[in-house]
């Protein structure tokens, strides 16, 4: 029983939070082709979005390889057009969203511990981030993990410099690890946990965008590369592999990339790196894929192969002797990888072959250490095949209830249960548990490392005896209940502490040495709390007393304030919240995200926040915002005194404009927001009757908006990726780099990320530059922040990051973006 435990709590992290699943008759047989193929392969690129899905989908469901994507990094340093979440909550999103997409192509996710702090432009920049040996040690992990007989890399190994850096890196680290996963004296610790692994061949999966153009591609040498037709048919699913391919693709929502799916012949090319050229084009040519692979598997073989080709669609109950002979078989397997992989199959089979449907439901969605809880079991057996549910262990008490009962056709088994969740661990991101570098998270246990989530610790075994045999089924605790409009949802139950204390606002700002009254949210996760809350801040601010507070109800939230007062020069620090419960601090808080394409997200992480005090002067008070792709900046303006309006396009008339003293654009809106070309002749005009309007970055590929600016400029993809990188003031005398503040070269240390991203390349004389930048061994750039007198007022594109400096309290760029604003303005009075 103690190995059927370890096992289920190992190897079964990619069911958790589920539905639980309902195989048709047709989705059974696919899956036993699936338990008949003894193959794997390991798909390896930088960030979600760069796997191929329609390679990942031809290889689970044409060829029933087992099939992974190993994502170097989580994609945290991307963008969110969803919603407001960046950086380590994008991560989780993003992480979800590659489940989500491999639960549609049949794929299975692993990651590294590299952290995605952004843009690179070649390898060494992102190993100036990235731990080279321990990004590396991982991918060597993955490897001797998942075992795979093929991989294939995304990206080219031997071209850097001409993709994104992550990009490259990846594939130099899987040339690497290919070999490197079976050399004993490598990453020796952890052959203790694994086995060393040689796979048979690795590829580059090519395409006409590596060689530049299509017509190149068609006059290269392609005596290296495999041709594979992806566009195979499934008359089970009733969909093609390309449709299949794009629904998967379309999981990645939080970058906009929703894919129409195709149908017909796709071709994909690998050019063979490493391993003999499968003459066949059969990727898994010379490899024995079947069960005659294992020394002791002919037998099940035999079996197995009986089972599909007499599986019966109208019956698939009338194959369980035959798969009750192959799982014990299978149990006794000599070769420990390819026994537990396929014990786990082979019971899932069972159990939708007899129709078994498993539920361990609680009502409440979230629970503290040592609570009582009640359970509601249940179990189905919807087929005529005699089976007997003899006990249920719960994990991780194991504590076991004995049952004894034979389930009858068609008729339900309902228990209700009581347990006490003891000392319980806290839900969260394992990877966001200990505080990382800029580009590596920090996870010391090695059986962590590459899941993409914690592995849940609350289930239920059900143990069913048939024909004899005692056969473990597993199922996640879950919380379920019924929504008016959606019916039955199902929604992960987590583990959470007694109260969460928060101060919404990640970063308080300061523009003056007046005190702010800053709102504390303590939420109650059990009922009859009473505490003490403070707050901690640096040692030259000052902050208001203790306070006591009493929460009566569970879900119950009271807001406590406090008073800090900041020092009289600009200064930054930490402010932590805390609240002291039964003598103990509890300084985090619960963090949850809810979209309905990912399953509810409940994170508990530390409750920090950041303190400036900044030395800045502004004029003008009311902007008018037009929000893109999800950005903090209105917050941020909020913070420093300013009024913002956030505008739908649709309410923008001349009458609206003129209230404002500057008009904002949001990040990307001209990408994403179309009825933008209607209304933009109002917004220049709004300019030209002397307004302040300032443009935030669009991405150039494919950019068509004719009137972007009163006079032409053209979007390219320079950026500087350093964010670090030298600034050239160019105009020393310009009214935006001095008026109301004088910005000066101390205003660009502190930037995170990046300093900025698709700035002009090309740019009417009208248009002044005013900042010039480059990275390492580039040219300068002059395009990052351009102005222009337009009639009475002034039009500013800046491809500066401001979306991400401002959120994060960078007090030079607020410096900057106050000076934007305030153009033109020098003959007001200035407001502190």
């Amino acid at each position: 029983m103690r190995f059927l435990i370890a096992l289920i709590c190992c190897l079964t992290w990619q069911l958790q939070a589920q539905k639980p699943k309902k195989p048709s008759s047709s989705e059974i047989y696919e899956q036993i082709k699936g338990l008949n193929f003894l193959g794997s392969a390991l798909y390896v690129a930088a960030h979600p979005d760069d796997e191929n899905t329609a390679m990942i989908s031809y290889l689970s469901n044409t060829l029933h390889a087992r099939t992974g994507y190993l994502a170097l990094t989580r994609g945290d340093g991307g963008q969110n057009l969803i919603g407001p979440e960046i950086r380590e909550l994008l991560g989780v999103i993003r992480t979800q969203e590659l489940l989500a997409a491999r639960r549609t192509d049949g794929g299975e996710q692993r990651f590294t511990r590299a952290n995605d702090f952004g843009y690179s432009k070649n390898p060494e920049e992102t190993l100036e981030f990235w731990e080279r040996d321990q990004v590396l040690s991982d991918v060597v992990w993955a490897i001797r993990n998942f075992k795979p007989d093929v991989v294939i890399n995304r990206f080219d190994h031997r071209s850097p410099g001409t993709t994104h850096g992550h990009h490259t890196t990846s594939a130099m680290l899987s040339v690497e690890a290919f070999e490197l996963a079976n050399d004993i004296t490598r990453y020796s610790d952890q052959l203790e946990l694994t086995d060393a692994w040689q796979p048979k061949r690795l590829f580059f999966n090519t395409s006409y965008w590596f060689y530049g153009s299509q017509d190149a591609f068609n006059k290269a040498d392609k005596s290296n590369l495999v041709k594979v037709d992806v566009g195979s048919f499934y008359p089970a699913f009733g969909l093609s592999n390309t449709e299949i391919s794009a629904l998967s693709r379309s999981q990645h929502k939080s970058q906009g990339f929703g894919n129409t799916g195709t149908r017909g012949n796709q071709i994909e090319y690998l050019e063979l790196l490493k391993g003999e050229y499968p003459q066949n084009g059969n990727l898994f040519e010379g490899i024995d894929t079947s069960w005659n692979r294992l020394s002791d598997g002919e037998a099940v073989g035999t079996i197995l192969n009986a089972v599909e080709k007499n599986y019966d669609f109208k019956n698939p109950a009338a194959s369980l002797p035959d798969l009750l002979n192959a799982y014990k078989l299978i149990t006794k397997l000599e070769d420990k990888h390819w026994r537990e992989l396929k014990s786990l199959e082979i019971i899932e089979i069972i159990k939708a072959c007899a129709g078994l449907y498993i539920e361990t439901a609680t009502s409440k969605q979230t629970a503290t250490a040592n609570q009582k809880i009640a359970l509601q079991i249940e179990a189905i057996n919807r087929s005529e095949y005699p089976i007997t549910l003899e006990s249920i262990t719960l994990l991780p008490s194991e504590k076991t209830l004995a049952i004894s009962q034979n389930l009858n056709f068609n008729t339900r088994y309902s228990k209700s249960v009581e347990i006490t969740l003891a000392e319980a661990t806290l839900t969260t991101a394992y990877w966001l548990t200990k505080e990382g570098t800029e580009g590596m998270y920090a996870v010391a246990d090695q059986h962590l490392i590459g899941l993409p989530e914690t592995p849940k610790k609350n289930k239920a075994i059900f143990n069913f005896r048939i024909d004899d045999m005692l056969i473990p089924i597993t199922t996640d605790l879950i919380y379920k209940y019924n929504d008016r409009v959606n019916g039955e949802v199902y929604e992960p139950f987590e583990i959470v502490p007694k109260a969460s204390v928060e101060i919404k606002e990640p970063v308080v700002i300061f523009p003056t040495t007046e005190s702010k009254v800053i709102t504390t949210n303590i939420t109650a996760y059990t009922s009859n709390i009473n505490g003490i809350v403070s707050l901690q801040v640096p040692e030259n601010w000052k902050v208001s007393e203790p306070q006591k507070i009493s929460i009566s109800n569970k879900g119950e939230t009271k807001s406590l304030k406090f008073t800090i007062t900041p020092p009289k020069n600009a200064s930054e620090g930490i402010l932590q919240p805390i609240i002291n419960i039964d003598g103990t601090d509890i300084f985090t808080k619960v963090v949850t995200i809810d979209y309905d394409h990912i399953p509810l997200q409940t994170l508990v992480l530390p409750s920090k926040n950041k303190l400036v005090r900044l030395d800045i002067a502004k004029k003008g008070d009311y902007i008018g915002y037009i929000a893109g792709a999800g950005d903090a900046i209105p917050e941020s303006l909020n913070e420093i005194g300013y009024q913002v309006a956030q505008l739908n396009v649709s309410e923008i008339t001349t009458e609206k404009l003129n209230q404002f003293d500057a008009v904002v654009m949001g990040v990307r809106a001209y990408n994403i927001l179309d009825e933008l070309k209607y209304k933009q002749s109002l917004l220049l005009d709004y300019v030209s009757n002397g307004g302040t309007m300032i443009v935030q970055y669009n991405t150039a590929r494919g950019f068509d908006f004719e009137n972007l600016g009163p006079y032409p400029l053209h979007l390219s993809s320079d950026r500087v990726t350093d964010e670090r990188a030298e600034i050239t003031i160019l105009d020393p005398d310009a009214e935006i780099l001095n008026y109301p503040n004088k910005i000066t070269s101390k205003d660009f240390e502190g930037w995170v990320q990046e300093r900025g991203l698709y700035f002009p390349n090309e740019w009417d004389a009208a248009y002044t530059p005013i900042l010039s930048m480059h990275d390492k061994n580039e040219k300068s750039s002059e395009g990052s922040l351009l102005i222009a007198q337009y009639g009475k007022g002034h039009y500013i594109y800046t491809g500066l990051s401001f979306f991400r400096e401002l959120p994060a309290g960078v007090s030079g760029a607020f410096r900057l973006f106050a000076n934007m604003l305030s153009v033109g303005k020098n003959n007001q009075e200035i407001k502190p």
